[in-house]
């Protein structure tokens, strides 16, 4: 089978769960400036899920445009993935309309924890694949950033029940870390 269809399907399910999230987004009902303070956190996480979901997006593209076939393993683990992607407007949800409580904050870092293991259990499954070339093990040898993605989420599950803005901004710390595009893969494509 080819990656075309999966690549496909995982597009439009992230973009269900992007307008899932994007319709969470209530506005103010007073027309002045102050009206948005109470909506501040619920924006803040807004903003932190969007960027993750893109960013796994992007590098789903990448992930699937390097693979030459995908095997009943590979599209067990994409729904995998997506099962964790598509809880991302529940954890979104529950930080924002709780004001970055204790247990929102470390059940959002739960789910993130989440999609990161699936994110890894989809490479490897991509990588073992039958008739799979060596564009992948080759390009993503090395992964530093996917590596250490979980543990720091790992580290803030706990944080957040000390502090949970603390945690929030690791989350925040990982996403920036990954909003640079990762050129690897688009380099060996070339090649």
């Amino acid at each position: 089978m080819s990656s075309s269809r999966l690549e496909a399907f995982s597009d439009a399910v992230i973009a269900i769960v992007m307008t899932i999230m994007v319709l969470e987004l209530v506005p103010p009902h007073g027309a002045e400036l102050a009206d948005l303070v109470p909506l501040l956190p619920i924006i803040a996480a807004y903003v932190l899920s969007f960027a993750i979901l893109a960013i796994y997006w992007n590098n789903h593209h990448h992930l699937l445009q390097a693979a030459k076939t995908v095997s009943g393993r590979v599209l067990w683990m994409n729904m995998h993935l997506l099962f964790w992607l598509s809880l991302i407007p529940f954890g979104t949800a529950w930080i924002g309309e709780t004001m970055f409580a204790t247990i929102p904050i470390a059940s959002y870092g739960v789910i993130l924890l989440m999609c990161a293991f699936a994110y890894g259990f989809l490479v490897r499954a991509l990588i073992d694949a039958p008739g799979q070339t060596e564009t992948l093990s080759t390009a993503l040898a090395g992964d530093v950033k996917g590596r250490i993605s979980p543990w720091i989420y790992l580290s803030a599950i706990p944080i957040a029940f000390v502090a949970p803005y603390v945690s929030f901004g690791l989350y925040v710390f990982v996403a920036a870390m990954w909003i640079i595009p990762d050129p690897r893969i688009e380099r060996r494509i070339a090649t």
